[in-house]
């Protein structure tokens, strides 16, 4: 299992190994992620988004639970949409209120991300082509959501993509405790084992639709209990053996 990140030092970005309180750069992320042999201390360094994706390929309804509590029945196909790049956020950095939304949600999910190009992959395949795993809030204007009959404009604006602390290689992504709280208050908590969807199938399915790309990451759904969230509010995603991702709305 290895920990990756992508840091900022005095201006200065880079991807790098994590081990404790030390990092250790690497030149090459998704192809041969080895240690440079240039160290730093976490304390540095400010911790950005794990990754720049061209794309965010997010999956709704995804969840039993979350099906269940919208009393609807799970969808046959995976139902993806996008968020664009312009959209990223990283650990600690604010989510911005937009001032044309009254009601911005959370939503608490585990990203995949894309460490090879690949297309028409079958899901056993799948991981092969799977870097690691991060934390991800798909944040939403619901209100707009609702208003437009479709979801561009309410998943799209800027800060709307907060992805971290970091990227986590090697572990089983269909039986992982997901959590968020909002300040300090428990709002959602399931099991990725209630994807209706496996990690392996979300690949193998967008890759049918859309080439992926080194560094492109999948939402890969979010649990009952979302809910809005108010200016000052801190929201909290906790992914088990993954992370914790915070972010603070203003």
């Amino acid at each position: 299992m290895l920990k990756m990140g992508r840091f900022d030092l005095g201006g200065e970005i880079f991807y790098g190994l994590v081990d404790g309180s030390r990092v250790s750069r690497v030149e090459d992320p998704f192809r041969s992620p080895v240690p440079s042999g240039r160290t730093y201390g976490l304390e540095e360094l400010k911790v950005l988004a794990p990754c720049e994706p061209g794309k965010a390929v997010c999956v709704g309804l995804n969840y039993r639970d979350h099906a269940l509590e919208l009393g609807l029945e799970p969808p046959e196909e995976p139902v993806i949409f996008l968020k664009p790049a312009s959209a990223l956020a990283g650990p600690g950095d604010f989510i911005e209120y937009p001032d044309m939304s009254r009601r911005v949600d959370y939503e608490a999910e585990l990203a995949i991300v894309i460490g090879a190009r690949c297309k028409n992959v079958p899901a056993g395949d799948a991981p092969e082509y799977i870097l690691g795993y991060t934390c991800a809030n798909d944040v939403t204007a619901r209100d707009l959501q609702a208003k437009d009959g479709q979801w561009t404009r309410s998943k799209s604006f800027d800060t709307f993509l907060p992805l971290g602390p970091y990227i986590i290689t090697g572990i089983n992504p269909d039986r992982l405790d997901i959590s968020l709280y909002l300040n300090g208050e428990i709002r959602q908590k399931s099991n990725t084992s209630n994807l209706i969807f496996k990690t392996g199938e979300l690949v193998s399915f967008i890759s049918r639709v859309m080439t992926l790309e080194p560094g492109d990451v999948i939402l890969t759904g979010t649990p009952a209990g979302v809910g809005p969230m108010q200016k000052g509010d801190r929201v909290e995603v906790v992914v088990e053996s993954v992370g914790t991702l915070a972010n603070t709305v203003r």
